[in-house]
């Protein structure tokens, strides 16, 4: 028998994790009122029920009765009753982009549909589930996919998840630092593929490339030193109890060596599965645009 209740902001992606709960087996329902939710939970102690995999959906819909899901934990912590929380997250600046790409009005935004006002109100309601969350995944660099993923390590395959979602992505300098990155690294230091004329139309994805730059032995040495400070830092963000690490590691262009060094850092840290893991090239592309205009 596994309950789990599925709550966190809204936009952070509730909907796909039901939808994925479901698709493997769970029985799903969404926005149950709170006062039946031990009823529910009583289904699932009945011996011999088909009924042994469950996901309810909480959230601010819920109104003022959320208030009451406090007293309702408690009930069922008394009642002996095993459930797991499931709380997804979301920074504001993504809460926001995603509101207004589909044009939602948030529950709490109020009269003037200030979306940032609903944000703030629905985070100081619901800040008791986060702190009583057995899993809490940010979702504000994931594809559906990847929180897909995510969910099936937790909930399919019975991975120990430990909070923590990491973010490998490569920049142009001449582009901006990426404003949310938590490190940054500067590989400006090594050769630039730039400079050869049949590796300049490729990336750090091309082999050639990758080769031109690895084969320097400073590059070598520059990535075992990231990946042992990364990988001493990672179980202490885990303990300070982050949950979205962002390591941005930057070249001049963000084609070449910044894509080397990033595919390499996310394959060394693909090989633990602890931990969710996705790489970007945010600036690719962006000199072969650039050059067209």
């Amino acid at each position: 028998m596994r309950c789990v209740i599925v709550t966190g902001m809204s936009g952070a992606g509730k909907s796909t994790a039901l939808k994925m709960l479901e698709d493997v087996g769970y029985f799903c329902v969404d926005n149950l009122p709170v006062p039946l939710i031990p009823k529910m939970a009583d289904l699932l102690r009945v011996p011999g029920s088909e009924l042994n995999k469950a996901a309810l959906g909480v959230d601010i819909r819920s109104g003022e009765s959320l208030a009451e899901m406090a007293e309702v934990l408690k009930e069922l912590d008394a009642a002996g009753m095993k459930y797991e929380i499931l709380f997804l997250e979301s920074s504001d600046n993504v809460l926001i982009k995603r509101y207004k790409e589909t044009r939602r009005f948030h529950p709490l935004a109020g009269n003037d549909g200030r979306v940032d006002q609903g944000i703030r109100k629905e985070r100081e309601r619901i800040e008791f589930l986060r702190e009583k969350a057995d899993y809490l995944v940010d979702t504000s660099h994931m594809l559906t996919r990847e929180l897909k993923t995510q969910l099936n390590k937790i909930f399919v395959r019975n991975k120990e998840y430990k909070n923590l979602y990491i973010s490998v992505l490569s920049f142009g300098f001449k582009y901006g630092i990426p404003a949310d990155a938590d490190l940054v690294f500067d590989v400006r230091f090594l050769p630039n593929p730039y400079y050869i004329e049949e590796l300049r139309p490729k990336s750090g994805n091309d082999q050639e490339v990758r080769d031109y730059v690895m084969e320097n032995r400073k590059a070598e040495e520059f990535l075992y030193k990231m990946t042992d400070l990364v990988e001493f830092l990672i179980p202490n963000y885990v303990q300070e109890g982050k949950t979205q690490l962002v390591i941005a590691i930057g070249c001049t262009g963000g084609k070449h060596r910044s894509v080397t060094l990033a595919n390499e850092l996310f394959e060394a840290l693909n090989r633990d599965e602890d931990y969710g893991i996705r790489i970007e090239h945010r600036d690719i592309g962006k000199d072969a645009v650039t050059k067209a205009r």
